[in-house]
């Protein structure tokens, strides 16, 4: 069995975790919530084996690098570092209700991954530009903030929809979730948690770029979008630590900057051309 099967595999595992999420979250299915979480982890695990696979696979063929040079590879790991983190908050919190908002990330990511007619799963010999030990700090980094925020995006939709239902009673479906205050506040550390990694991935990022082309910043389109995109998350912060923003403002701020992310990530690399046109 290669890397690709097992990927493929995942993206199997991811689904039937997605609906079991859903079972429930939508039928209060508890019984199903434990399968849900050993579908997760499987997923995990076959993802884990088909990315150190992938890598060996590329040392075989004589062009040894790490998995993270190009957009299968990046999705793959995209999904992989979702799934890890949101495991590790529903172990934290202990409610499974969180993976019917935050798993079909995951899902989706492997899904485009494995069914994308411009993604290509080929192994290829890195670009004069990515030979650099800096490519898995900067990629490592960034993604697990891309994760976070992906996370974020998931609760921040939750809190929405169950704020929506206001103080209406009756609806068994939006009672089930929990308590408004505890969504918000996770969703306020998942972006915080994610802007710590993102910033740490713009500054490698820079470092990186001084090293392969001779200044720290050129404004090119993926370094200004992820500006942006870091601003967006700071605005977020600040307006949480200096004003109290919480509830509806966060969610908000949590699904717009999402957005802003996946335009960083997917827009940029195939509506821009610049430095980081060789991400596609």
């Amino acid at each position: 069995m290669n890397s690709s099967q097992l990927l493929g595999l995942t993206t199997f595992a991811y689904l039937g975790a997605v609906a079991l999420y859903l079972a429930v979250f939508i039928f209060r299915a508890g019984k199903l919530g434990l399968v849900a979480t050993l579908a997760t982890v499987l997923g995990v695990l076959l993802q884990t084996a088909g990315i150190g696979l992938r890598w060996i696979e590329s040392y075989q063929m004589g062009i040894g690098h790490a998995p993270l040079s190009n957009m299968y590879e990046s999705l793959v790991f995209f999904s992989w570092t979702i799934a890890v983190i949101y495991l590790f908050i529903e172990f934290k919190l202990r409610n499974r209700l969180f993976g019917a908002f935050a798993m079909p990330f995951a899902f989706f990511s492997m899904a485009y991954a494995s069914f994308g007619n411009e993604i290509s799963d080929r192994i290829n010999p890195l670009v004069p530009a990515l030979q650099s030990n800096w490519l898995i700090a900067h990629v490592i980094t960034c993604f697990i903030g891309y994760a976070a925020f992906a996370v974020a995006c998931g609760f921040g939709i939750m809190y929405l929809l169950k704020a929506r239902q206001g103080d209406r009673s009756g609806s068994a479906l939006w009672d089930s979730l929990p308590d408004l205050r505890v969504i918000d506040d996770i969703t306020h550390k998942t972006i915080l948690f994610g802007f710590l990694w993102l910033s740490a991935g713009i500054i490698t990022g820079a470092v990186w770029a001084n090293s392969a082309w001779g200044t720290y910043w050129s404004w090119d389109p993926k370094e200004t979008w992820s500006l942006i995109t870091w601003f967006v998350y700071a605005s977020a912060l600040h307006a949480r630590f200096t004003r109290g923003w919480g509830g509806k403002r966060i969610a908000w701020l949590a699904v717009v900057g999402f957005l802003a992310v996946v335009f960083t990530y997917y827009g940029v690399n195939f509506l821009l051309s610049g430095l980081h046109s060789y991400g596609r």
